[in-house]
């Protein structure tokens, strides 16, 4: 049998999208393989021809890995229609992708490649990768605040994984997250009847903001090996 790989993960190997991004785009028809509309599950041997829109799908680029500082009104999306979308604001020569999302008011570290197997490796739940964030908040932190954010707070119909988190000043914490939901800690502190005043990253596992200013971007070693997922 000759070697074959899953278009998606064929798509995301060649940096032009993440493997999420390409299962849409095959569902969307804009996928050829020899001539031929691409269905998901679809495999790609060496030889065939894929085409993305009419246009040939190239061979895979050096990979890249950025850590942003992004400023607030930074929206963490590729979408071009979005006027504040985190490409357009960065300019970056190559095709690359945010992993993750921080909200558009938030501000902090954001790590962008065009490497869509570290984006699945990073974002798999079940690899609780920690992410640092430092918190201010419209009135006191309490003791009582700090054990229940601590504890689990039951948002988004689940209730989220106990966490780390400490008093900074008296309207300000720093909390640790495995953990990626939703506007998570925004939505975690309303359940307690705090109102979030600014929210920023400042550690993604091993990798610190440190004093990255704001709106730049520095090239970092690969976040993590990626794993070898079948096909």
């Amino acid at each position: 049998m000759s070697d074959s790989i899953s278009l998606n993960k064929y798509l995301s190997s060649t940096g032009i999208c993440s493997r999420r991004e390409a299962d849409g785009w095959i569902e969307a028809g804009r996928i050829t393989i020899n001539g031929t509309v691409a269905r998901r599950g679809n495999r790609v041997e060496v030889g065939d021809a894929v085409l993305l829109d009419g246009k040939p799908v190239g061979g895979r680029p050096a990979p890249v890995y950025l850590a942003f500082h992004k400023p607030p009104g930074v929206t963490s999306t590729t979408d071009p229609k979005d006027p504040d979308n985190i490409i357009d604001y960065l300019k970056y020569p190559q095709r690359i992708f945010p992993i993750g999302r921080l909200d558009k008011a938030s501000t902090g570290l954001i790590l962008l490649t065009n490497d869509g197997d570290v984006v699945n490796e990073i974002l798999r739940a079940e690899n609780e990768h920690e992410k640092e964030y430092i918190v201010t908040v419209d009135r006191p932190v309490t003791p009582a605040f700090l054990r229940g954010m601590a504890a689990g707070v039951p948002i988004l119909n689940t209730r989220t994984a106990p966490c780390a988190v400490e008093r900074l000043g008296q309207r300000a914490f720093r909390i640790i997250l495995t953990q990626g939901l939703n506007r998570q800690i925004r939505r975690m502190c309303a359940f307690f009847g705090y109102s979030v005043l600014t929210l920023k990253r400042v550690r993604i596992m091993h990798i610190e903001l440190g004093e990255l200013p704001v709106g730049q971007y520095r090239l970092i070693d690969p976040p993590v090996a990626p794993a070898a997922p079948p096909g």
